[in-house]
This record gives structure tokens, C-alpha cells and sequence, in this order.
């Protein structure tokens, strides 16, 4: 009760020395129409590349073919948030930013704890023009609830979980957050973006404006997105994090790097009989499965292992992060390194639930801004400028058609970066761009 009083204040108080930040876990009962799809349980990682290869065939429709029925899925679940209100928060009618991260994030994505926070979205957002936000983990990810990866966490349960934490804000009754928000603004990364074009394409009363980041209309480069990932069950890819290794293997481990540490000059005089050295074996460890397998080691603690279920997939290695969201040399290569260590799975009903959303909003009447990374391989398959067509600008510049009764639709390039518009050098002019984008258009906090 008493942050949730001072949360208050900083509505109404005038300016204190830094924003004001809260986590809170929001109960959230869903009713999704998901679909029922005839997969076997994957057991290892051939299993996992036998998917892939089935989803990618050519002239097949591997999600149609495995697609028994539908059903209706209900059920109360957690949803972690973290609820942020500016430095100088003067406005009595605020507009809150509800976030939404793609597949491979948690929602530090918009606040990534890397160099002093350097890349935060929700910094400049937030601090710079005085937005409220909240940004989730989504449905299945991170701390929210874990459910079952095939027939739960799809993209109608997902997609409903957002609009009912909507419903909330702007009624004033989430928890912990004292305001009902009437400005209420979506953004999205990848399939977050597609989650929230669906949700104005469903629900075009709940938002008040869209902005869609890494995305474009055009599918056609997925099939290249998932073979070239070369997926893994998360759980034996990142054991340390997603499996369940006993702890009594974990203590081996932890004595047997602590017994290392005592011996790099016994290591260097090992490598140095086979012209090897600890720069580049550590290059060798940092950029394969490697780093991976030892990902959420901490010799202080032993690590959280989530024990997922085998339905919940990743990619194999930095190699396989680096060719389908970031683009060379326009990213910090540590912070690549980072992102590695600490990405996040998705699910087999992810994948196959991805596409099958609405194609247009033609109900929606609010702002939408486009914004993807030219080089984003994901959606524009390296190339957003390359259309094919003289009268077409950019490949995410088709997107305007989905929304025929919007009030304003733009889109923006961003120059020199890949899908994770967020992880790469010039990630803090495209947060600009969508600050500008939200004041000019009526969305700026008053």
C-alpha cells in the first residue's frame, strides 16, 4: 500500500531525483480460441530439427497438416510486469506505453541491464519525455507463468492476456498501479509487434496507437529465419537455466571451475604447446553451443533452473543470434555476448500460431508508425529497401494497407541495424523517432 501511495504522488508531486519503477506480478484470467495440433513430444534435439525441417518444406503447410481442432483455453495466470512513471511526472492525463518483446527477449528488452543501461528504451522514454510504461513478460516467458508449451502458450492466449492487463490500466485496477490510464499506447518487437497489430485489429477500441517495431507484412522470409536458427530444446541447450541438472552436478562443475581459476598458468602453458591462445579460446567458447551450456554458472550461487517442459525451443548458438538479429559491425560485439547468456526460449504453439492472426485492421483509427532495422533479416531479408517495386519505398511501407481508416501511418528505416533494433549502436534515435512520432500525433502525456 505505501509504494503504491508514493507511486500516486509521482503523478501529481513535482520533480525528484529519478524515475520511479515498480515489479509486480498481475493475475490474469484468459479465454483464448487455440489450436489443437497433432505433434509428437520432442525428446532431443533431432527431434527439434525434424520440426524444423517439416515446418520449412517447401510447397507443404506443415501447420495446417498438424492442425486437428480448436478449442477453448481459460485458466488464471501470472504475468511479470514492471511499471515505470517519469522523473517529473507533473501530467494529469498521462500515456502509458504497454511493451511488448518478440521472440528471444524478456521485457528487458526495452531496459537492457547492459552498460549502464545505455540502450534503455524505457530511459528515454520514460525520463527524456515523460511517458508512463509497462512493459511484460510475455505469456510463457521469463517470470511469468510457464504452461504447456504446445497446447497454452500460442498466440490467442498470449494476445489475450494483453488485453485483458489493457482493460485493466484503463480501468485503474491493476495491481500496485493507482491510475486509470485513457491514453493507452502499444508497442511491439517482432512478435510482440504482431500481437499487438492483432489486438487493434480485434480489440480497435483498447489502444489508442500502434507502433510496430521490427516488422513488416511480409512472410515470405520465415522459412529462412527458422532453418537458419538450427533449433535446440531450450532445456538441453541452456541446461543451467531451462533444464533441471541436479544440484549435485552443479556443485561438480562449480569445484571443477573453481580448481581452473587456480591454474591459468597451467592452462596457458597447455595451450601454448598447441599454438593455442586464451584469447582465442575464449573466442571458440563465447561464440558456440559452448556458452550456452554454461550459461546462468555463477560460482556465488547456484542458478535458477525452470525445468521446461521439451515443447520450448531456441536457437543453437551467437552464431545463429547473430545472422537473424543483428547486423555487423553495428553492434557492441560484448553485448552480443550478452544477449546469448541470457536469451529466452519460445514454444512450438508460438510457431505455429504465429501466422494465423488477421491480416488487416480496418476498425482501427488510431496512429500506426513502422519501424524496422534496414537490415533486418527477419522480415526484410537483409534488405528492407529492396521491393521490386518503384511505388513502394520499403518493404514494411506495405503495412499501410492493413490499416485503411488509421489517423497517420508512417514507417521509418532505421539505418544500419538488424531485427534487434534494440541491441545495436543507434538504437536510441529510433526510440526517438517513436517519442516524436506519439507527441505529433496527440498521444503526448498532458
Amino acid at each position: 500500500m505505501y509504494s503504491s501511495l508514493l507511486l500516486l504522488a509521482s503523478f501529481i508531486a513535482g520533480p525528484v531525483l529519478a524515475k520511479h519503477c515498480i515489479n509486480i506480478t498481475v493475475p490474469v484470467d484468459i479465454s483464448a480460441r487455440n489450436g489443437v495440433f497433432n505433434l509428437p513430444t520432442l525428446e532431443t534435439n533431432f527431434d527439434a530439427t525434424t520440426f524444423a525441417q517439416n515446418l520449412t518444406t517447401i510447397g507443404a503447410n506443415f501447420t495446417a497438416e498438424s492442425l486437428l481442432n480448436y478449442t477453448t483455453v481459460t485458466g488464471t495466470y501470472e504475468i511479470s510486469a514492471k511499471f515505470c512513471t517519469p522523473d517529473n511526472a507533473t501530467d494529469k492525463n498521462p500515456t502509458l506505453q504497454f511493451l511488448t518483446h518478440g521472440i528471444g527477449f524478456d521485457k528487458t528488452y526495452w531496459d537492457i541491464p547492459y552498460n549502464n543501461y545505455n540502450y534503455s528504451y524505457t530511459d528515454v522514454a520514460v525520463d527524456q519525455y515523460s511517458f508512463c510504461t509497462l512493459a511484460i513478460d510475455r505469456l510463457g516467458v521469463g517470470n511469468s507463468s510457464i504452461a504447456d508449451p504446445l497446447a497454452v502458450i500460442q498466440a490467442p492466449a498470449e494476445l489475450s492476456a494483453i488485453y485483458e492487463i489493457t482493460k485493466m490500466l484503463r480501468a485503474g485496477t491493476l495491481p500496485q498501479v493507482p491510475h486509470a490510464f485513457d491514453k493507452v499506447v502499444h508497442v511491439g518487437h517482432s512478435f510482440g509487434s504482431i500481437l499487438s497489430f492483432t489486438l487493434a485489429a480485434m480489440h480497435p477500441n483498447v489502444t489508442d496507437g500502434l507502433i510496430l517495431t521490427g516488422y513488416s507484412a511480409n512472410g515470405s522470409y520465415l522459412n529462412q529465419f527458422t532453418a537458419s536458427l538450427d533449433v535446440k530444446l531450450a532445456r538441453l541447450n541452456q541446461p543451467l537455466r531451462f533444464g533441471n541438472i541436479s544440484y549435485a552436478a552443479v556443485n561438480q562443475g562449480l569445484e571443477t571451475l573453481g580448481s581452473l581459476a587456480y591454474n591459468i598458468s597451467a592452462i596457458t602453458q597447455e595451450l601454448a604447446s598447441y599454438n593455442i591462445s586464451i584469447s582465442e579460446l575464449v573466442s571458440v567458447f563465447e561464440s558456440t553451443d559452448l556458452a550456452d551450456f554454461a550459461a546462468g554458472l555463477a560460482p556465488s550461487k547456484l542458478p535458477h533452473m525452470q525445468d521446461l517442459p521439451s515443447g520450448y525451443l531456441t536457437w543453437t548458438d551467437a552464431g545463429a543470434n547473430q545472422f537473424n538479429f543483428l547486423y555487423p559491425p553495428f553492434f557492441d560485439l560484448n553485448l552480443a555476448v550478452f544477449a546469448e547468456r541470457t536469451k529466452f526460449p519460445f514454444t512450438l504453439g508460438e510457431i505455429l500460431t504465429i501466422g494465423g492472426g488477421p491480416k488487416a485492421a480496418p476498425e482501427f483509427t488510431g496512429p500506426v508508425l513502422v519501424l524496422t532495422g534496414n537490415e533486418d533479416t527477419i522480415f526484410c531479408g537483409g534488405n528492407c529497401s529492396a521491393t521490386g517495386n518503384p511505388a513502394l519505398s520499403s518493404i514494411p511501407a506495405d503495412v499501410a494497407m492493413a490499416f485503411p481508416a488509421a489517423s497517420a501511418f508512417e514507417t521509418y528505416i532505421q539505418p544500419n541495424t538488424g531485427h534487434a533494433i534494440n541491441v545495436h549502436y543507434n538504437a536510441t534515435a529510433g526510440y526517438r523517432v517513436i517519442q516524436e512520432f506519439l507527441n505529433d500525433h496527440g498521444l503526448a502525456p498532458s
